[in-house]
């Protein structure tokens, strides 16, 4: 293979979205051309082109080691591509890194948070470090805090908070500013299954009022109920990305991920582990 990767020429910059979003017109929320990044002598994303319509619930799943973080990494912001572009809603995400920011909620894997501070104070620092005013931020930190169940724990140092809610405090931290886009990597992850309904909840009423929600999962039967659109990616590579009824056809999500990224290991040898 050589250095240069695929679909490495940018596009004609998309045109701004209008005021009003999540209308059929509406150009995609996200646009990614060329998306390429190579870590020493592994190529991690190999020049990846993806659309992700205004609206849309979006699921991308993938293989341990496929290139999803590292590429909603460099989609977001957080990681710089070696080649290709990304816009979000018309703003090229390289060249005008702030004014991509304030479209976005990101909730990154494995992610570092300001943990020496209160639940009540992190998601308060993070509406204010938006540019918010200190009485709508008081406002949503209530709401969020409420209905992600940890208004109990508002004054416990994050520090002190188990790993489901972690992911539940960083979450009310990218959705402070009610964003237009939703970048989610593994957000179920470690979260119970009550706390889980009522971010789907939260997730699913969000892209009804217009926003759009990308979320990595390895959970495909939560992708398959949860996502309207889906793309299948492994090894830098997107295999399959459109409709999660196109992707998977007359086949089950999980079992056409299966058919696409192979791999599938045999198990007949294992003779010993019979108990009659």
């Amino acid at each position: 293979m050589t250095d240069a990767p695929k679909n490495s020429a940018s596009p004609p910059r998309p045109a701004p979205l209008p005021a009003a979003t999540g209308g059929i017109d509406a150009p995609p929320a996200l646009v990614i051309r060329g998306l390429a990044k190579r870590f020493g002598g592994k190529i991690a994303v190999n020049g990846i082109d993806l659309d992700v319509p205004s609206g849309s619930f979006y699921g991308l799943v993938g293989p341990n080691g496929a290139g999803k973080t590292t590429s909603l990494s460099m989609a977001t912001g957080l990681l710089r591509p070696d080649y290709g572009s990304v816009w979000v809603h018309g703003v090229n995400v390289w060249d005008h890194q702030l004014q991509a920011k304030k479209l976005m909620g990101i909730l990154p894997d494995g992610v570092r948070l300001f943990d020496r501070l209160s639940g009540e104070q992190l998601v308060t620092y993070a509406g204010l470090l938006r540019g918010m005013d200190r009485e709508t931020v008081a406002e949503r930190v209530k709401d969020l805090l409420a209905v992600l169940d940890l208004a109990k724990d508002a004054g416990t140092l994050v520090v002190d908070y188990s790993a489901g809610m972690t992911k539940k405090i960083a979450l009310a931290s990218a959705l402070i500013h009610a964003p237009r886009l939703l970048v989610l990597d593994e957000p179920f992850e470690s979260v119970d299954p009550i706390s889980a309904a009522n971010i789907r909840d939260i997730l699913q009423g969000y892209v009804s009022s217009g926003g759009t929600v990308i979320v990595s999962s390895h959970v495909m039967d939560l992708v398959q109920r949860m996502c309207d659109h889906v793309a299948v990616i492994a090894g830098g590579n997107v295999l399959a990305a459109g409709t999660v009824d196109d992707v998977r056809g007359a086949m089950s999500l999980e079992d056409k991920f299966v058919e696409l990224v192979g791999g599938r290991n045999q198990t007949e040898g294992l003779t010993w582990l019979r108990t009659s």
